[in-house]
């Protein structure tokens, strides 16, 4: 399965070993010619100018694991925010500024018991809001066929392997219900401030399918 652990499949890569996409050169699907109709039809009627639907481009384009690092982040060293995170993801983060849209945002904790791991068994409903877009390995089939069937195993494909006594979630998005992981706070970070703390958390952290880094 691809993804940015080293120890992953072929599939997706180059004989050199870096990753790469097929090109795009081939005639618009059905939805993306609805699409473009659909945004100028808009335009045309005055509903939107081409000058936001750039702005918004432009706005999905900027976002990235980041922000949900310093979400993260702020959980571990606010306990009111991380109770208010668990609650209602999407409000929290909202109130650090950061935009989740109509969606619900559900926020799950990894804790010394308790390993959560999230997929779209659908499609590819992520939290791109807060996360950015997706990484390839996310929408394909495998993982999200895999994921429910042994999450487990594939944990351990990324470099996670649980105990026997570690309870493994895997929590499935939907179009309107997506989630984000927060991971545990690695030991000797105490006298971190909340930037350095951020700068452990990883997208695949917050996905599950990854350990926040070790300080150092």
């Amino acid at each position: 399965m691809p993804h940015d652990h080293p120890h992953h499949s072929h599939e997706g890569m180059s004989p050199s070993g870096h990753p790469y996409r097929a090109d795009q050169d081939g005639p618009l699907t059905y939805w993306q010619v609805m699409e473009i109709a659909i945004r100028e039809l808009m335009i045309a009627k005055g509903v939107v100018t081409e000058a936001e639907v750039a702005r918004q481009i432009e706005a999905m384009d900027a976002r990235s694991p980041a922000q949900g690092a310093a979400v993260v982040a702020r959980a571990w060293v606010d306990p009111d925010f991380r109770d208010r995170l668990l609650t209602d993801a999407s409000a929290a983060a909202t109130e650090m500024g950061f935009d989740i849209g109509p969606l619900k945002l559900i926020a799950v904790e990894n804790t010394d018991t308790v390993h959560n791991v999230v997929v779209c068994t659908l499609c590819s409903c992520y939290p791109r809001n807060l996360l950015g877009l997706p990484p390839d390995w996310y929408k394909s089939r495998a993982y999200r066929s895999r994921t429910v069937r042994e999450p487990r195993r594939v944990l351990a494909e990324f470099g996670v392997t649980l105990s026997d006594d570690t309870t493994v979630r895997v929590h499935d998005s939907t179009a309107d219900m997506r989630y984000v992981v927060i991971p545990a706070r690695p030991a000797g970070t105490e006298t971190m401030d909340e930037a350095a703390l951020a700068a452990l958390v990883t997208r695949d952290s917050m996905i599950g399918v990854g350990l926040a880094r070790m300080p150092g």
